[in-house]
């Protein structure tokens, strides 16, 4: 073993002070693991700017070599929109293109050991996520993960850190046709054709539970196998609608969780003839659109005190401020929260989704539910404007950018909303397009994550909404086709 420490502290990771002698420790006892464990393989992964995992897999006598010197891939992958399409001029010596990436060249996959996980449906495999630099190991202004990171940094500076705890709601569906015809591996490919697993609009029923049991416990299983703190499992809205929730946690913590989370789903569904999807609102009859709440409280580092908990009737000043933070900031934040255009779709009143910017004590139609109370050391603010489909590491980075600003400028949350869809309150984006706007025109965004990485991540989605919006569609055809 100390040969084996010797080689990973000689690496290059150790030499760039990415692994100090705590983390080059534990690399040696997850070789150890690996060994102990059979493994045949390790998918050495990273998050990309849509939150997919993304990455390459090795025999698992390599991983000395991983922690020693990380893993080189093409910084394409940083430059794709949803269709898998490369969204820049990456060939072009006069195009315009994010970063030093032209020419396709390598980035730099740094792995942690600390989200070293062993597969529960394939014992043989496991998954490490990175962090990512460039070629020359200089730090990039595109991993999402690094983002997060200082955020949270930023907030400990002032003696802070925020909690959070997740409710993700998805669909899991029957695949009945996997599309697999030559003819269906378009780019994106021709989506799956699916029935339900059961019938909906039986929310919290008992009938409905025991029906999707079998797979309810599968994934139950599943997380519990990743060490993910599941908490509840239950029967959404809609039909084959699922909603898990999760103890809360450091945004860190809960950020490698959920793209863990949902990439297990997907690949567990998948491998059992199901289509899992958090997609927030398929284009299927009757089916209910999900959504991604997100409950937070900022705590005193040094004593543990939940800043949030109310001494008596009113807001205290820090969650006031958190509130008006998260308010003044909710358009812009919205290309990190609901990023794609099917997102804005949810936004319709009375369906249990925000419309408007305003927050609510206990209000399920307010875009910030405030569940804070005399006394009560879980109290917290619970966002509803995301869809599960959203890059953690970015929405969970502008709820902490957002709530800084408002306590850095002692600002005061307005008056609590009974009616949360009444009209005189701003509107959420309406679309997309409204989404990169607002981000784009931010000064806040701008200054925490840099004109790059703003101007980087409003390319790739304007490239998405264009494809959107120059696309024919259904509703054209049957309004226009046999009228001219």
């Amino acid at each position: 073993m100390k040969a084996l420490k010797d080689r990973i502290a000689a690496g290059t990771l150790a030499r760039a002070g990415v692994l100090d002698e705590a983390r080059i420790d534990h690399c040696v006892e997850i070789i150890a693991q690996a060994e102990a464990a059979k493994l045949e393989t390790v998918r050495v992964l990273f998050t990309d700017q849509h939150g997919v995992l993304r990455g390459k897999a090795i025999v698992a006598s390599a991983l000395p070599s991983l922690f020693a010197e990380g893993m080189a891939a093409p910084s394409t992958l940083l430059l794709k929109d949803t269709s898998h399409r490369t969204a820049f001029p990456v060939w072009d010596a006069t195009g315009d293109v994010a970063g030093n990436m032209r020419g396709a060249g390598d980035i730099l996959m740094l792995p942690d050991p600390a989200t070293f996980c062993i597969l529960p449906w394939s014992p043989r495999s496991a998954w490490v996520l990175c962090d990512l630099v460039d070629a020359s190991g200089a730090a990039t202004p595109f991993c999402t993960r690094s983002i997060l990171r200082r955020a949270r940094n930023s907030l400990a500076e002032q003696g802070m850190a925020l909690v959070v705890g997740l409710e993700v709601e998805f669909h899991v569906f029957r695949k009945s046709d996997a599309r697999l015809d030559h003819a269906d591996a378009t780019m994106p490919g021709q989506p799956v054709r699916t029935t339900n697993l059961a019938q909906g609009y039986q929310y919290l029923t008992e009938t409905t539970y025991d029906t999707l049991e079998p797979v309810m416990d599968e994934l139950r299983r599943i997380c519990q196998g990743l060490g993910l703190p599941i908490r509840s499992m239950e029967v959404e809205m809609g039909p084959s609608q699922f909603e898990f929730t999760f103890d809360p946690a450091d945004p860190m913590t809960h950020a490698d969780n959920m793209v863990k989370f949902r990439t297990a789903v997907k690949e567990v569904c998948s491998r059992q003839g199901l289509h899992a999807t958090f997609m927030c609102k398929p284009n299927l009859a009757n089916t209910a659109a999900s959504g991604w709440h997100l409950h937070q409280s900022l705590v005193n580092i040094d004593t543990g005190e939940n800043l949030f908990e109310q001494s008596g009737n009113e807001l205290t000043a820090s969650c006031s401020a958190w509130i008006a933070g998260l308010l003044k900031h909710a358009c812009a934040s919205c290309l990190l929260s609901t990023p794609t255009v099917n997102g804005y779709k949810r936004y319709l009143p009375h369906q249990l989704a925000p419309n408007r910017v305003v927050w609510g004590r206990d209000n399920r139609g307010a875009m910030l539910r405030v569940l804070a109370k005399q006394s009560d050391p879980a109290s917290r603010i619970e966002n509803r404007v995301a869809e599960p489909a959203a890059n953690p590491y970015l929405f969970f980075a502008s709820q902490i950018i957002g709530g800084m600003d408002g306590l850095a400028r002692k600002l005061c949350a307005t008056e609590a909303v009974e009616d949360p869809y009444d009209s005189a309150a701003e509107p959420l984006p309406d679309t997309l397009l409204d989404a990169i706007e607002a981000f784009g025109s931010s000064q806040l965004f701008r200054e925490k994550l840099g004109d790059e990485f703003v101007d980087y991540l409003c390319h790739i989605r304007r490239s998405e909404w264009d494809r959107y919006h120059r696309t024919v569609s259904e509703w054209e055809q049957q309004e226009y086709f046999g009228l001219y």
